[in-house]
């Protein structure tokens, strides 16, 4: 229903509740998951999100940003990025209460641009799932391989181990999932967190060498570096940075996995913005945290961590913060960190693996995908998807016959590449979404209101058009053409638009105007506000762990 069929006043206008059954409602245009459905609590939320951003690229893909662009480098790309992700989670945490419904901001694409725009961003969001659950299961091969008899084993056993795993998390029933990802997630705070520590005390002279070294590493060899050393120093830091800021691209993340939840959390008008709220913490700590304690612990020209990254060599070994564990002869600990970058690889598979399911469920569910596709067992889960986006996992074992270090650069530069394009729809998404609101006189009805908007919008479109356009900046220089590392670093925003005029055209969508954008239908749905509750039973102490549960998370 448009804007001109609207009768009443804009400031006392209701949007009416259809009534129909939960199946034809999920099976509707603008329909979202049924109360029976939504299983997860405000504390699977907020650790999902947790769980699909603190991966294997936090503790050991960072390393290559430090030898790339150095402390300072690497500490400025963060910070700029994570100020570009706080605006994306402020915007979409506007969209997603408004209308919490299933892959929501493909879906977003969908209702407020053009169905085309809907249906190739949610493409191209399963792809980039469907690619990290593949570089996740290579990487658990990886990691395992820290420890010298493990490695007697083939690292396709485990990866055998971790596929079989995620089936038996992600078939049956989300409570499993989000139950096992509460558990992953509290080893991963525990874990950064115990490493942020850990870098304060041996800084200050609290390690077995008594070494009180600080800041050392920023003034010998440097603050800065280049990847290019015969470039100009000016051009070259410029250079340097640009490389970390590709790094930062493929670590931080947050929102989207949000946006991927918030169709079966409970009661999503309360419990999603109170974790979108929760993104800065987590972008400031994890992140900017993580990228200050590295330029502390080890200098970007260290032979051991540059040894590490040219051999890549498995888990913990590339690590810098086992590499300096290593160098102030700290004992067993780093066995420790490396158990624990285990379960955190495992858990962000996991994450990745559940999100990819959903958004094929609901591209079938919306006609973008074979129907069935979106069909769901009696607890829920769509299994078919999960069963798809399992089999794409088993391209993992394709390293096998390959380096596993070219596998996992190839699958990087895809998701980079795939990450930004998301960005950037959600982005546009929001101005024109927040366009319609102005138009038909509705935008005192959004639930919540984010911060810096509009201008965190046109920022972070902004922000993320110039690094997609510059993250194949370094194939263009004299002498250093690679046709692979173009490809991988421009396909998919060509895939993207490629998905768009072909959708459009076969189709024959329309782009949504803001006197037509539809603002009214399903967005009160009773279940957004837990007017719809489905009991679960618990037992006594279940239902106090329950309660505990959700005051603190």
């Amino acid at each position: 229903m448009a804007s001109h069929d609207i009768e009443k006043d804009s400031k006392d206008y209701e949007p009416d509740v259809t009534v129909m059954s939960a199946n034809d409602k999920e099976d509707a245009l603008f329909g979202s998951t049924s109360a029976s459905h939504r299983k997860l609590e405000s504390y699977h939320v907020n650790l999902i999100s947790i769980g699909g951003t603190i991966g294997t690229a936090l503790f050991v893909y960072m390393g290559a940003g430090l030898t790339n662009g150095g402390p300072a480098s690497l500490l400025l790309a963060y910070a700029w990025w994570t100020s570009v992700i706080w605006a994306i989670a402020e915007l979409q945490k506007e969209m997603v209460t408004f209308w919490p419904t299933d892959a929501a901001f493909a879906r977003n694409a969908s209702r407020y641009v053009d169905p085309a725009a809907g249906f190739a961003v949610g493409w191209n969001m399963y792809w980039n799932q469907a690619a990290l659950v593949i570089f996740e299961i290579v990487a658990f091969g990886l990691v395992i391989s820290f420890w010298a008899d493990a490695a007697k084993v083939s690292a396709a056993v485990y990866m055998a181990i971790c596929w079989v795993a995620y089936a038996v998390l992600n078939m049956w029933d989300t409570r499993f999932f989000g139950n096992a990802e509460f558990g992953f997630a509290i080893g991963k705070i525990l874990l950064i967190t115990g490493l942020l520590i850990m870098t304060f005390i041996t800084m200050l002279g609290g390690n077995p060498l008594h070494d009180r070294f600080g800041f050392r590493y920023w003034k010998s060899p440097g603050a800065f570096t280049t990847p290019y050393p015969s470039h100009p120093a000016g051009v070259g830091r410029f250079e340097g940075f640009l490389f970390c800021v590709m790094n930062a691209c493929f670590t931080v993340a947050g929102p989207d996995y949000l946006s991927m939840v918030a169709g079966e959390a409970r009661n999503p008008r309360k419990t999603m913005p109170k974790a979108f709220n929760n993104t800065i913490y987590r972008l400031v700590i994890f992140f900017i945290g993580s990228a200050t304690a590295i330029g502390i612990l080890v200098p970007y020209n260290d032979s051991n961590l540059l040894s590490a990254i040219a051999a890549a060599k498995p888990g913990a070994a590339r690590s810098p913060y086992v590499i300096a564990m290593k160098r102030m002869t700290i004992p067993v600990l780093p066995h420790i960190v490396n158990g624990l970058i285990l379960t955190s690889v495992f858990s962000a598979g996991n994450a990745f693996l559940f999100c990819a399911a959903r958004q094929l469920a609901q591209l079938s569910r919306d006609g973008h995908a074979p129907k069935i596709l979106s069909h769901r067992n009696r607890n829920g889960v769509p299994f078919y998807a999960v069963a798809i986006s399992l089999a794409f996992g088993l391209l993992a074992f394709c390293q096998m016959s390959s380096s596993a270090l070219v596998v996992i650069t190839y699958v990087t530069n895809l998701v980079g590449a795939a990450q930004l394009v998301n960005w950037i729809i959600m982005s546009y998404t929001w101005i024109k979404w927040d366009k319609g609101l102005r138009a038909q006189g509705l935008k005192h009805t959004i639930p919540v209101r984010g911060k810096f908007l509009p201008y965190g919008a046109w920022y972070a479109l902004f922000c993320s058009i110039f690094v997609l356009l510059m993250q194949g900046y370094y194939v263009f220089l004299k002498g250093a053409w690679d046709t692979p590392s173009f490809f991988f670093a421009y396909t998919m925003p060509i895939v993207y638009a490629v998905l768009f005029v072909g959708w459009k055209l076969i189709k024959r969508t329309k782009w949504v105007t803001s006197s037509d954008m539809d603002l009214v239908s399903f967005i009160n749905d009773p279940e957004f506000d837990e007017q719809v509750y489905v009991d679960v039973p618990r037992g006594k102490y279940s239902e106090l762990w329950h309660r505990f549960l959700r005051t603190f998370f």
